[in-house]
């Protein structure tokens, strides 16, 4: 490695001022890599106030267990006996597109009193499924798993595994 001219020196200096070397780097050791010119010494890094993370919110159970849900409620959702009240047909959306229209869609048909609703995602062509992926993980999100019950993938005549039962939650009656 070349020696820095007086100039450069200078000028490296400036563009360096203020500059720490990262926790746990022995500066001299490391040559070859900007940082320390000879000579200098290392400026010494400030301790960081170390605040305490904020107490997380108490998750809510995932949705493939059927938490919340007794065993002939999970059954007759799996088994398609649930009469579907609304269907999302997401094929041909972008992800964002079909988040949007996801979140609307549980929202509405929530509000709607729908119990059991029938969201298409599709197979996927050649990569699986990207909707069909993202779909259970943003029915498991803080802004749409308060509204959902369970979900499972649907029986073949309502789509197979291109399409997902969601039990959705009763609204809360007028006096509760």
């Amino acid at each position: 490695m070349r020696r820095l001219q007086a100039d450069d020196a200078g000028l490296w200096r400036r563009a360096m001022h203020g500059v720490a070397p990262l926790p746990g780097r022995n500066v001299d050791r490391d040559r070859g890599r900007p940082g320390r010119i000879a000579g200098e010494t290392p400026a010494v890094q400030a301790p960081v106030a170390q605040r305490p993370p904020p107490p997380k919110p108490r998750p809510l159970p995932p949705l493939d267990r059927f938490a919340g849900v007794d065993r002939a409620t999970a059954e007759r959702l799996k088994r398609g006996r649930y009469p579907v009240e609304a269907r999302l047909d997401l094929h041909g959306m972008t992800q964002a597109e079909a988040h949007r229209a996801l979140s609307g869609f549980v929202a509405r048909s929530r509000a709607a009193g729908s119990r059991c609703v029938l969201v298409i995602t599709g197979h996927g062509r050649m990569s699986g499924g990207i909707l069909k992926a993202a779909v259970p993980r943003w029915l498991n999100e803080p802004g749409l798993r308060p509204d959902v019950l369970a979900i499972t993938p649907a029986q073949p005549r309502a789509g197979g595994d291109g399409a997902l039962y969601v039990l959705l939650r009763r609204l809360p009656q007028r006096g509760e």
